[in-house]
């Protein structure tokens, strides 16, 4: 990624020749916040509806539908999430995302054999899901839901607020008056959103990722040195000889989505994503789970769009402008000419900068513990209420 520079202030000569700077101009500092400041009011006045695409569909899955069935619809509909509908009740349901396949097949691997897992697949239906999360330990999603009139701002504190990378609207019919499923912002789309209709600010976001903390770095692990059992410390990697199994496990335990590839040096080689996973499962390889990371990678769809690298020293409006261009999802942040004039190794790994580090930077300070209930309470507290 190229650097935009920072707009350097003119200077004018006057009598005496005395420098001053115009009044009107301002540092690069000051352009950014104001470009900051303006484009979260143009979130405020804006809805959700906006943010839609001027043609979309959306899938929606019964809750009674079996797991494997669920998953082929997503593939063949080349989409990671649905929402979820329970019929009994014409209710939302919640959604149905890529970690949840990865829960079963971690909870399949560690308490049964290949055939066991392979024949109770066929069975299992969506709606079990949330039991196998609570067997695992891992946090259960929010029934996380907004209204599509909702500002754009509003809608992209909830997703900051419950860590979410998609938020469903609602509506409700008015004739029966019936929820209505109309459609699922995601934080990509109201990144970009912002980089098309906010074009002139976005060119404006002069500072560095590095200077405004946007993303994860590596830094020293507490109370033991950088070069540890995870050099990399706090960001979960892998090498090539690592079992995707093994990568699995990150992915479950930790609620990501991708684990950047490292050879000796660190130096970054590639990317290994949730999605890859889905693909082992889709082709029937539940038993591959015990593959190396660079044996499964042979069998990546073609319609992977590569590793997305940038430095520290890269803009946010750079960034924008990347999210503008390509589908991106994640950024792997890696050391650059800077850090190699102080001794470091360029594509060495420096930070992973996802889509809701970049939201959560653009809308501000968020309240974190005004969090959406879980399922679990909305359940709890519907029985209480029927006492």
């Amino acid at each position: 990624m190229a650097t935009l520079s920072p707009t350097s202030p003119k200077i004018v000569k006057r009598k005496g020749s005395v420098r001053r700077t115009r009044p009107y101009l301002t540092d690069a500092l000051e352009i950014h916040n104001a470009a900051i400041g303006a484009i979260r009011s143009h979130l405020k006045s804006s809805s959700c509806y906006d943010a839609f695409p001027v043609s979309f569909r959306l899938i929606v899955l019964d809750t009674k539908l079996n797991v494997k069935k669920a998953l082929q619809c997503l593939l063949l509909n080349g989409v990671v999430s649905a929402p979820l509908w329970n019929s009994s009740t014409s209710k939302f349901a919640g959604m149905l995302t890529v970690l949840d396949i990865i829960h079963l097949i971690q909870y399949y691997y560690r308490t049964a054999s290949y055939d066991t897992a392979a024949a109770d697949v066929e069975h299992f239906r969506l709606e079990s899901l949330r039991e196998i999360e609570k067997e695992l330990g891992v946090a259960q999603p929010p029934l996380l839901r907004e209204h599509p009139e909702s500002s754009l701002y509003d809608a992209g504190k909830l997703l900051i607020q419950t860590h979410a990378r998609r938020l469903p609207l609602l509506d409700n019919d008015s004739e029966t008056g019936h929820e209505v499923i109309v459609s699922v912002l995601t934080q990509y789309r109201l990144l970009k959103y912002i980089a098309i209709n906010c074009h002139n600010e976005a060119q404006q976001l002069n500072q560095s990722l590095r200077k405004l903390k946007i993303g994860t770095y590596v830094a020293a692990l507490p109370g033991g040195p950088k070069d540890g059992p995870n050099p990399y410390y706090p960001i979960a990697t892998a090498s090539l000889d690592t079992s995707v199994f093994d990568v699995v496990h990150m992915f479950s335990e930790r609620s990501i989505s991708a684990v950047p590839i490292v050879d000796e040096e660190g130096i970054v080689v590639n990317l290994y994503e949730t999605v890859d996973v889905i693909t082992l499962v889709r082709l029937g390889a539940y038993q591959s789970l015990d593959l190396k990371i660079k044996d499964a990678l042979t069998q990546r769809s073609p319609d992977f769009p590569g590793v997305v690298v940038c430095t520290a020293s890269d803009s946010l409006g750079t960034l924008l402008q990347l999210v503008k261009k390509r589908r991106v999802h994640r950024l792997v942040v890696v050391e650059g000419e800077e850090e190699e004039k102080q001794g470091g190794k360029k594509g060495r790994l420096m930070g992973l900068i996802t889509l809701s580090d970049v939201l959560r930077y653009i809308i501000g300070n968020v309240d974190l513990t005004e969090v959406p209930e879980t399922e679990e309470e909305r359940k709890v507290a519907e029985k209480g209420k029927s006492l």
